[in-house]
C-alpha cells in the first residue's frame, strides 16, 4: 500500500511542476502585456490563480489520504502482531508414525509427504505406518510454520496380560505313579521301527514308505508283566531333526538304538546331544546283534567319544544286545527300561486343569484338524477348553493309538483331539481353561504380542534401510560436490540412461530363474520338516528358489489357485490330489508333484531347479595333430600362414571347431579355411596322416611343438550346486 502511495504522490508532484512551469510562462506573458496596454483582460487573472487553487486541494486529499492509509497499516500490524508472537505447538515423540503425525498437526498426511520432498528419505518407501527419526520429525514440523514440543513418552494403553501359564508345582501328597514316556531315537535304518513293532506285535515298519518313519508315531504298549510304557518313535532321518529335538523334550527316557554291524552314525550323535540337551537319560539298545559282522563291543568303544559309558566301562548307561528282526532279548530292554523308570520315580497330578503338548497335527476330512498329544498333567475329558499355540479347541472326541474312542486320557497316556479351531503347531503346549471366552482371549493376547514382536522386527528392518539409504545419499552428494548444475544434472542422466537397460535385463533374468513352489504335507511336523531343508538352500544366484505357500492337508483348488498365479509347481507329501483337482490343474497347466519318501521329493526339487539353469557347453574331443613345419602361401596379394601337421589322435575333420594349444594354454578358438593332403583339399584327416592347414585368423602365428585339437561342443544339462545334506 505505501508503495502505491509514493507512486500517486510522485505523479502528483510532477503533475505540480507542470503546472508551476505553465504558470511562470504565463507571467511573462502578463510582464509582455503590461508594457503594451495599460489594462489586462480578467481571464488572465483567472487562468493565473487556477493552478494554485488546484494544488491546494491535491495537497489536501494527499494529506487525507496518507492519514487514511496510515490508520489501516497500524490496524492490520494490531492484527497481525499476536498470529507472529505464537506458533501452534505439535506434540510428537520418537517413533511416531506419518499417520500419527498428520493427524497430531491437524492436516492430511500429504502435507507431511511434501514436506519431505528433496530430501534424503525415501518417499516411495513411507506407508501411513512407517516410523520417522527425529531429524525427519523436525523437518517436518519446520516446513509446515509449527512449533516443535517432544513428549516424554508415548503413553500406551497397558493391555493387561491375559496369557494362559502353568500352574505351580503340586502337592506331593497329590502326586500318584504314572508310566514312563519313552522315545526311541537313532539313526535312520538302525531298526528303530521294527523294534517297536515287535514290542507292540503290529507291523508298522512295512507300512512305511521306503522303510523310513516319516513322522512322530505316539504308542501305549502294554508289557506281560502289567507294566505301561509310552513309546515315541522318531524318525531317524537326517531331515527330521526337530522332530527328534521336539521328541526329546517330552520324554522320560532316551532308548537309543544303534546298529552292530553300522556303529555310530551322524544322525546317532544327533540323537545323544538331544538328549543331554533336554537332561534326559538314556538306555543304549544295540540292534542287529543276530548279524555275522555285528560287533558289539565296538559301538560300545565309540559312544565313548561321545560321553555315553556302558555300564561294562564303569559308566551308568545301561547297554542291552538286541535283534529286533529275530524278537531277541526285547523283555530285558524292556525290563531295563521300567528299572530305569522306578529309578526316576515317575509320578504326575491326575487332578485338575490339563497340562500336556502336542506332538503332531494334521487335517483330517472328515474331522478336521487332529492333534496327537502327550497329557502331562491333569485328566482330559470331551467337552474340556484348550489352548495351545494361537489356536483353541473344545473336544468333541477323542481316541487312542488304535482310532478307538475313549473318554478320558491320563498323564503320560498319548490321545488324539479332535475340536481345534484352526491347526496347532507340534510343539506348542496345551493348557486347559475354563470357558470358551477365556480361550478367545488368550489367544488374542498372544496373537497381540505376536504383532508387537513383529513391529519391533520391522522398526529395527526400518532404521537399518534408513542407514543404508543416508549413507548411499552421503556418497552421492561427495561424488557430485565439486561439479556444477550442469554438469550434475548431465551426470545423472547418463547414470540413468545406463541402469534402464541394466534393470529390463536383470527383470528378464529373474522371471526366468525363479521356481515358486507351493508345499503340502500330512501332518505339521512333516512340513517343518521339508521347510527346514529348504532353509539350507544356498544357490540363489543360480535360480531363487520362492516359497508361495506351505499348510497342512490334501492339496485343494486354492493351492492350484495359487500356483497358476505364480507360475509355480505344487509338491505333496504323503497327501492326496482328488481327480476333479488333478484335472482342474491340467487346464491351468500345473504341475502337481506327489511323493511320499521325503528324500524323493527334495530329489525332484532339485532336478526341477536344475531344469531352470542354462545348459552348459562340453568339449569333446575328435582328434589331435602336433605342428612338425610352418611356411605360407601366396594367395593374391596375401601371405597365409600354413601348418604341417601329423595326426595323432582321432581324425581332422575340417567343418568341426578347432583350437590351437602352445605350453599348455589355448591361445586360439575358431575354424579351418583349408585343410589339404598333399595338394588336394580334404574334409577328413585320420590318424597318421600329414596335412596342411590354415586358420580363419591370419595374425595367429604357428611354432613348430604346437598341437592342433579338433573337438565339438555339446549341451549337457546343469545341476544344481544346492546340497540338502543327504
Amino acid at each position: 500500500m505505501n508503495q502505491k502511495l509514493l507512486k500517486l504522490e510522485n505523479l502528483i508532484q510532477f503533475h505540480t511542476v507542470c503546472r508551476q512551469l505553465h504558470s511562470l510562462g504565463q507571467r511573462r506573458m502578463l510582464a509582455q502585456w503590461r508594457h503594451g496596454f495599460s489594462s489586462y483582460p480578467v481571464w488572465t487573472t483567472q487562468l493565473y490563480a487556477r493552478p494554485w487553487q488546484t494544488d491546494m486541494l491535491i495537497g489536501t486529499g494527499l494529506s487525507q489520504c496518507r492519514l487514511l492509509v496510515t490508520k489501516k497499516e497500524k490496524k492490520s500490524w494490531k492484527f497481525q502482531l499476536p498470529a507472529t508472537k505464537s506458533k501452534k505447538e505439535v506434540e510428537v515423540w520418537i517413533g511416531i508414525t506419518v499417520e500419527e503425525l498428520a493427524r497430531a498437526m491437524k492436516k492430511d498426511i500429504d502435507c507431511v509427504y511434501e514436506a519431505l520432498l528433496n530430501t534424503a528419505i525415501d518417499i516411495d518407501s513411507l506407508e501411513a505406518d512407517s516410523r520417522l527419526d527425529e531429524v525427519w520429525i523436525k523437518e517436518v514440523i519446520k516446513k509446515s510454520g509449527m512449533k516443535l514440543k517432544w513428549s516424554k513418552l508415548k503413553q500406551d494403553k497397558v493391555k493387561e496380560n491375559k496369557d494362559a501359564i502353568r500352574r505351580p508345582p503340586a502337592d506331593p501328597a497329590l502326586l500318584t505313579p504314572r508310566s514312563p514316556v519313552v522315545t526311541i531315537m537313532g539313526h535312520v535304518d538302525h531298526g528303530k521301527t521294527t523294534l517297536l513293532d515287535k514290542l507292540r506285535k503290529t507291523q508298522v515298519a512295512a507300512m512305511e514308505a521306503g522303510g523310513i518313519t516319516q513322522h512322530i508315531g505316539a504308542f501305549l504298549v502294554s508289557l506281560p508283566s502289567g507294566e505301561k510304557i509310552t513309546f515315541l518313535d522318531t524318525p531317524g532321518h537326517a531331515a527330521f531333526s526337530a522332530m527328534r529335538a521336539r521328541g526329546a523334550q517330552v520324554t522320560d527316557i532316551v532308548v537309543l538304538v544303534v546298529a552292530a554291524d553300522d556303529g555310530v552314525m551322524k544322525q546317532t550323535v544327533e540323537s545323544i546331544q538331544h538328549a543331554k540337551d533336554a537332561q534326559v537319560p538314556i538306555v543304549l539298545a544295540i540292534n542287529k546283534c543276530d548279524k555275522p559282522d555285528a560287533d558289539p563291543e565296538k559301538v560300545k568303544k565309540e559312544l565313548l567319544a561321545y560321553d555315553v559309558v556302558c555300564e561294562d566301562y564303569g559308566g551308568d548307561v545301561q547297554a542291552v544286545h538286541v535283534s529286533a528282526l529275530m524278537g531277541d532279548n526285547l523283555m530285558a530292554l524292556a525290563e531295563a527300561t521300567i528299572a530305569l523308570a522306578e529309578m526316576l520315580e515317575l509320578k504326575a497330578d491326575p487332578t485338575g486343569p490339563v497340562e500336556g503338548t502336542v506332538i503332531e497335527s494334521f487335517t483330517d476330512k472328515g474331522r478336521g484338524p487332529v492333534t496327537t498329544a502327550i497329557i502331562q498333567r491333569g485328566t482330559l475329558r470331551k467337552g474340556s477348553i484348550l489352548v495351545a499355540g494361537k489356536s483353541w479347541a473344545k473336544v468333541r472326541a477323542m481316541f487312542d493309538e488304535h482310532g478307538k474312542t475313549i473318554s478320558e486320557a491320563y498323564p503320560s497316556m498319548p490321545v488324539g483331539i479332535i475340536g481345534w479351531r484352526d491347526l496347532p503347531s507340534a510343539g506348542d503346549e496345551i493348557l486347559e481353561v475354563e470357558s470358551e471366552p477365556r480361550a478367545r482371549e488368550v489367544i488374542d493376547w498372544r496373537k497381540f504380542e505376536q504383532e508387537l514382536e513383529k513391529n519391533k522386527d520391522d522398526l529395527k528392518i526400518i532404521e537399518e534401510k534408513r542407514k543404508e539409504h543416508q549413507e548411499a545419499h552421503q556418497k552421492a552428494r561427495e561424488q557430485y560436490g565439486t561439479l556444477n548444475w550442469k554438469e550434475r544434472s548431465f551426470k545423472k542422466y547418463l547414470e540413468r540412461k545406463e541402469q534402464r537397460p541394466l534393470k529390463a535385463k536383470k527383470k528378464a533374468e529373474g522371471d526366468s530363474n525363479v521356481l515358486p513352489i507351493i508345499i503340502k504335507g500330512d501332518v505339521d511336523g512333516s512340513v517343518e520338516a521339508i521347510l527346514n531343508i529348504m532353509d539350507t538352500y544356498d544357490a540363489s544366484h543360480e535360480c531363487e528358489l520362492e516359497l508361495v505357500h506351505f499348510g497342512v492337508g490334501d492339496i485343494s483348488e486354492n493351492d492350484v489357485n495359487f500356483a497358476e498365479t505364480f507360475d509355480g509347481i505344487i509338491y505333496g507329501f504323503n497327501v492326496n490330489a482328488s481327480n476333479v483337482i488333478q484335472q482342474s490343474a491340467a487346464r491351468k497347466r500345473v504341475k502337481i508333484k506327489l511323493h511320499k519318501i521325503i528324500y524323493r521329493l527334495i530329489e525332484d526339487l532339485q532336478e526341477e531347479l536344475s531344469s531352470r539353469l542354462p545348459c552348459l557347453v562340453e568339449e569333446q574331443p575328435i582328434g589331435e595333430a602336433s605342428i612338425l613345419a610352418t611356411f605360407s602361401v601366396t594367395e593374391g596379394k596375401k601371405k597365409i600362414p600354413v601348418a604341417g601337421c601329423r595326426v595323432q589322435k582321432g581324425q581332422l575333420e575340417r567343418q568341426k571347431k578347432f583350437k590351437l594349444i602352445r605350453n599348455g594354454h589355448v591361445i586360439w578358438k575358431g575354424s579351418l579355411t583349408s585343410l589339404k593332403h598333399h595338394k588336394d583339399d580334404v574334409s577328413v584327416i585320420k590318424t597318421g596322416m600329414d596335412c596342411g592347414l590354415s586358420l580363419d585368423e591370419e595374425k595367429v602365428e604357428f611354432k613348430v611343438g604346437d598341437e592342433i585339437v579338433c573337438y565339438e561342443e555339446k549341451e549337457i544339462l546343469a545341476k544344481t550346486s544346492w546340497d540338502p545334506g543327504f
